[in-house]
């Protein structure tokens, strides 16, 4: 079974088809830069590009679309890193249509732990398991007994008087030039907040500085069981494509 997903980040938006039966991409990837004006009109129209650089490609019933915003029933409730013009709108509707093909949009980090739980770092795993995403912002994704609790947006958690994101993601890593053991301690405090919270019994942490978890994961210091993700950077086009295809 092929599926295709497309996965829209606050830098790239990238997309590929999909093996839906060993969760791995079907074909290269294919990226571009997210516009600076993010808005649904503009990412339709890479989203077009991107379906359009597969000459020939058969497309699934359902195409999915992962985008950073919470999603009911296709609809963006937020905006996180993205114009804030994405708000109430209805991006399954939007999509279809400039695509010319049915469209399930949800939400990025959900997709990612969906990719993971059927695919991934937390396949055969039961209980309470969190995927958190570490980026331009942290995405999470709560897995329960193999079932997605969607929009839980714990990057916005209320962490020393902020966004928990805007403390620890990658972009402040990046951004104030932390060494792996300064950000880990701020990935400690987070991390933390969250066993407080959830009592989860395993910890996920995918996104692109995953492929560097020896840096930093063993510096946080927590009770719960912590691992890399395996998809890493894939895992939302991954899920997206699998999230469309329960939709079809």
């Amino acid at each position: 079974m092929i599926g295709f997903g497309i996965d829209i980040g606050g830098t790239g938006t990238k997309g590929a088809p999909v093996d839906l039966t060993s969760g791995s991409l079907a074909s290269n990837r294919t990226r571009f830069a997210t516009p600076k004006k993010s808005t649904p009109e503009a990412l339709a129209d890479v989203a077009e590009q991107i379906i359009g650089s597969y000459k020939g490609l058969e497309l699934p019933a359902v195409t999915g679309v992962a985008i950073p915003a919470v999603v009911q029933r296709g609809v963006a409730r937020s905006a996180a890193n993205i114009d804030k013009s994405w708000i109430d709108t209805d991006v399954d509707a939007l999509f279809t249509e400039r695509l010319g093909h049915p469209v399930h949009v949800v939400n990025d980090a959900d997709a990612a732990g969906v990719a993971e739980a059927r695919y991934g770092a937390a396949r055969g795993r039961d209980g309470v398991i969190l995927v958190i995403t570490l980026g331009t912002g942290i995405g999470s994704a709560l897995i329960v007994d193999g079932t997605l609790v969607p929009n839980t947006e714990l990057g916005h958690l209320e962490l020393r008087g902020d966004d928990a994101e805007h403390y620890a993601a990658t972009s402040a890593r990046e951004r104030e030039n932390l060494s792996w053991t300064q950000w880990a301690k701020r990935l400690h405090h987070y991390f933390r907040h969250l066993e407080r919270l959830f009592s989860p019994d395993l910890f996920i942490v995918g996104g692109g500085v995953s492929k560097n978890y020896e840096a930093f994961m063993p510096l946080i210091d927590v009770r719960t069981e912590m691992i890399p993700a395996d998809l890493r950077n894939n895992a939302g086009i991954i899920g997206a494509a699998a999230l469309a295809h329960d939709e079809a």
